[in-house]
């Protein structure tokens, strides 16, 4: 089953790539590397939702924010290299999440996005990774993933 096969069988659907919100690009390869930008968690062209995790937003929102994350890099991904099926391994993920001060729990946010690469390309999608709190994203969002792709 494709990487693309396997995103319809989850019941998703890979987005059209979010376009950036400043001076840059949504990927680039060096070699056999891509690394994306910072995906926020965009639906449609609109945030999913805004604020800070542990105050406004609740983990498992957060959680499910950072799995949008990661399907959105997935499509700066595939728009970088075509097919998905090209995806060696996921190298690194880092996820920064909007925190407030008193909120520690950011490596289970990021386990949304690192699940989600998991169940989409298997072995190939367990990485290495840092989750970060932070005092804001742009645009207020909570969540915000980006990922080094060794591709063939």
């Amino acid at each position: 089953m494709t990487p693309e096969e396997k995103i319809t069988e989850l019941g998703l659907t890979l987005p059209e790539v979010v376009a950036p919100l400043a001076a840059y690009v949504p990927a680039v390869r060096t070699g056999n590397l891509v690394y994306t930008s910072g995906q926020v968690p965009m639906v449609d062209g609109k945030l999913a939702q805004t604020g800070k995790v542990g105050a406004e937003v609740g983990l498992d929102d957060a959680r499910e924010l950072a799995r949008i994350c990661a399907l959105n890099a997935l499509a700066a991904l595939k728009s970088e290299v075509g097919d998905l099926a090209k995806v060696v391994r996921i190298v690194k993920v880092v996820a920064f999440v909007a925190s407030d001060p008193a909120f520690t729990q950011q490596p289970q946010v990021a386990n949304g996005a690192s699940e989600l690469l998991a169940e989409v390309l298997g072995d190939a999608g367990k990485h290495a990774r840092s989750a970060v709190g932070v005092a804001s994203l742009p645009l207020d969002a909570p969540v915000e993933v980006e990922l080094i792709a060794e591709v063939s």
